[in-house]
């Protein structure tokens, strides 16, 4: 059973029930084989024996606590419990064990400078083969500049960058079936509208006020943006990810859909005050779109009357459920031409290897992360992450000290 640097299903149940091998009647040659050969496959798989070889260094990296109670008692020496007090314990008292410093997980750790390496344990992607595929692809930035090289060793205080893109495309849910397939139909839209403004009859520059005028108007009728939102909202509620969603967040849509039918159904009812309506809803899109720090259209010519903006036409309350859906479709909205699900959410088994060592200062919103400094060993607890247990790595290290 061998394990690797992935998020995949199989993987986790693999290292759901790694056990340590078996010594019996096994040579400490044989030992120390099986032990290179299991860790192997996980650190590094995608590095050759030869360059790992050149790459191990027999110093492992290491702090100690100064602290000084336990200077005093122990004389900074994990095994010299009580020799700097300078007096006898009382009998009555338990002695604390120090934690050991687990020195032989530190083996790996010149792969973790790796660029690819730093990039899966920063999540930005979901295996170090995704990572370097990223890499090599050239939508990673090492201090700003394009690196293509996966084998790039990060030094302290480096910065690298992933495409969001690409990072989104990594941790999010696969699409299902139906999302596939609108997925598809998306794109075969796209590219007869491609081709019908590339044809010659629709290249051909119009002339006349008509033409002015049609390219002057933007299309900003609110109840047109309304009808969309509905429509989102709608086949939010109806698709097969809406098992996902929260029950605080269908509510909100819920309410969102009737307080737009409401406001849509005001000027089949009242025709003759649809003027009204529709300038008092641009006015509110319009307040809407300037508190979330969107770019909206260019305001009318003409100034909206004051007494078109009566209290009866929106409450606080529909205004909030209103702002709330504005902010879901802008931040993550649902785009069928993006290669996973939307709206964005995790991918499944996700949250068994979602942590950040502490060598690694990320910031998720922009997906980039500085490579802080060298990771270390200190008391109870080794910096690079690795399922196998001390005993393992250190026969993996005994095997590359080449001491046969």
């Amino acid at each position: 059973m061998k394990l690797r640097q992935s998020w995949n299903k199989y993987n986790l149940y693999n290292l759901s029930r790694v056990e340590p091998p078996s010594t019996a009647f096994r040579t400490f040659f044989q030992q120390k084989w099986t032990a290179k050969a299991l860790s192997r496959a996980y650190h590094g798989e995608t590095v050759r024996e030869k360059h790992w070889q050149r790459m191990f260094r027999r110093r492992l990296r290491a702090v100690v606590s100064m602290d000084p109670d336990m200077l005093a008692r122990s004389d900074g020496y994990e095994h010299g419990e009580g020799r700097g007090s300078g007096l006898e314990p009382h009998p009555d008292r338990k002695s604390h064990p120090f934690p050991k410093t687990p020195y032989m997980n530190m083996t790996f750790a010149p792969l973790e400078r790796r660029l690819d390496t730093a990039i899966f344990r920063a999540m930005f992607a979901s295996s170090t083969r995704q990572a370097r595929q990223f890499v090599v692809h050239g939508d990673v930035k090492v201090n700003g500049k394009k690196m293509i090289y996966p084998g790039y060793q990060l030094n302290p205080g480096d910065m690298f960058q992933v495409e969001p893109e690409r990072v989104m495309f990594a941790t999010g849910a696969p699409k299902d079936a139906a999302e596939r397939r609108a997925g598809r139909k998306a794109r075969r839209k796209q590219e007869s509208s491609a081709q019908s403004e590339d044809s010659p009859s629709s290249s051909a520059p119009a002339s006349g006020p008509s033409a002015d005028t049609a390219v002057d108007s933007p299309d900003t009728n609110p109840r047109e943006t309304l009808q969309s939102l509905l429509s989102q909202a709608h086949a939010l509620l109806t698709s097969s990810s809406s098992s996902s969603l929260s029950g605080k967040r269908k509510q909100d849509l819920r309410a969102f859909q009737r307080l737009l039918k409401k406001t849509l159904a005001r000027t089949h009812m009242f025709p003759q005050s649809s003027t009204t309506l529709t300038d008092s809803l641009d006015a509110q899109l319009q307040e809407l779109t300037q508190k979330l720090n969107l770019n909206p259209a260019p305001p009318p010519q003409e100034q909206v009357d004051s007494r078109s903006l009566s209290p009866d036409t929106m409450t606080p309350e529909n205004s909030k459920v209103l702002r709330r859906a504005l902010e879901e479709a802008r931040d993550n909205p649902i785009d069928a031409t993006k290669p996973y699900a939307t709206p964005w959410r995790p991918r499944p088994y996700m949250s068994a290897f979602a942590f950040i060592p502490r060598y690694l200062e990320v910031h998720h919103k922009i997906c980039s992360a500085v490579y802080l400094r060298h990771p270390v060993a200190r008391p109870g607890l080794g910096e690079v992450p690795t399922p196998f247990a001390v005993d393992v790595n250190s026969l993996a290290f005994n095997w590359y000290l080449r001491r046969r």
